[in-house]
């Protein structure tokens, strides 16, 4: 993606979970953030809001977010729908010969309206989730050339994205040669590449996610982005799509601590973390051998001793690593990693 001074579109939606893709560029390109536009919210800074970007302010208007020349659309809706009290706001940054970037299935340049006013001032939308993928998986072993790490979740929108961000930087930090693999409009946005795997025909999915790892081959440690949970049915055919077509050699397996039912379906209880674990593993080796190395604890909801104690509780029950990567940093998930790249190496 070219070069953009951002203002983040969360009109009505602005929290880390609605607003999770406005939150995750402000965290990873904050330089590129001019302002987050939400008028309820204007005065504040992004950080109160959306738990991220203490120095971005929150706007009115566009008028307001001085410098920007993009508008991004931050929140990651279920269903990807566009709000329609939003279709004022693209058109006056269409007006203006701002550029548009949008993560939602409703596609912005399919729209007969933004298209002309985009064509008119020379403006750019660029729809994230579009793609072309076609083609069904190989089925053939990828090997171990390099090892690929794979983010699982006990539910979606749980920071699987953020996990596999934060070990990308950790092992770049310590010298290893390490890639992130986005697989959600989101993870696109940061990192300027992947697959938005969401929108790729069913039947393409494992094909899509292996022709990732194969033009990523060059680097030695493959960090692959999860979506959904094989848990959850709105997503499950997704993730288990792209767990078969990624073929992991190591899972990392997500989960927010206090989060008791699937997101979107009330009084649907989540699984134990044991019994998704099984599932993972069980699913994953149909295709390649796999396991869990580590879990990842998204403790947003916890003070710091409850943190603690949450983690030692899960460390005991399933006897592996547990970090909250935000609150300690992933260090425990980078050697666990290295362990399993040691033993696969030999």
């Amino acid at each position: 993606m070219p070069t953009n001074r951002f203002v983040i579109l969360t009109e009505g939606f602005s929290n880390p979970v609605t607003a999770k893709t406005g939150a995750s560029v402000i965290r990873y390109r904050e330089s590129d953030v001019v302002a987050v536009w939400d008028s309820e919210n204007a005065g504040k800074k992004a950080i109160e809001i959306l738990g991220a970007g203490p120095e971005i302010p929150v706007v009115a208007s566009l008028a307001e977010a001085a410098g920007a020349n993009t508008l991004l659309i931050g929140t990651a809706p279920t269903g990807g729908r566009l709000p329609d009290r939003w279709r004022a706001a693209i058109c006056q940054a269409l007006e203006a010969g701002m550029n548009v970037v949008s993560g939602l299935h409703d596609f912005i340049g399919d729209d007969e309206e933004f298209a002309r006013l985009a064509r008119q001032s020379g403006a750019e939308i660029v729809d994230v989730r579009r793609n072309s993928e076609t083609g069904v998986s190989l089925g053939q072993p990828l090997g171990n050339d390099n090892l690929r790490i794979h983010t699982v979740g006990h539910d979606c929108s749980i920071g699987k994205m953020v996990v596999t961000l934060e070990l990308e930087r950790a092992l770049k930090e310590a010298g290893h040669d390490a890639k992130f693999l986005a697989t959600g409009q989101t993870g696109i946005m940061v990192s300027g590449d992947g697959v938005p795997i969401d929108t790729v025909v069913a039947d393409f999915v494992a094909g899509a996610a292996e022709r990732l790892v194969l033009r990523n081959a060059d680097h030695d440690i493959l960090l692959i982005e999860g979506q959904g949970s094989l848990a959850h049915p709105m997503y499950s055919a997704v993730t288990l799509g792209l767990l078969h077509g990624s073929q992991p050699q190591g899972l990392i397996m997500c989960f927010e601590a206090g989060r008791e039912e699937c997101g979107g379906i009330p009084g649907r209880k989540l699984h134990a973390l044991s019994t998704l674990i099984e599932g993972y593993e069980t699913a994953a080796r149909l295709v390649h051998p796999t396991e869990v190395i580590g879990v990842a604890m998204n403790g947003r909801r916890l003070n710091e001793q409850q943190a603690e104690e949450e983690k030692k509780r899960v460390r005991a029950e399933l006897g592996l690593p547990v970090c909250d990567v935000l609150r300690d940093g992933p260090a425990e998930l980078v050697t666990a990693v290295l362990d399993l790249k040691q033993r696969i190496d030999g």
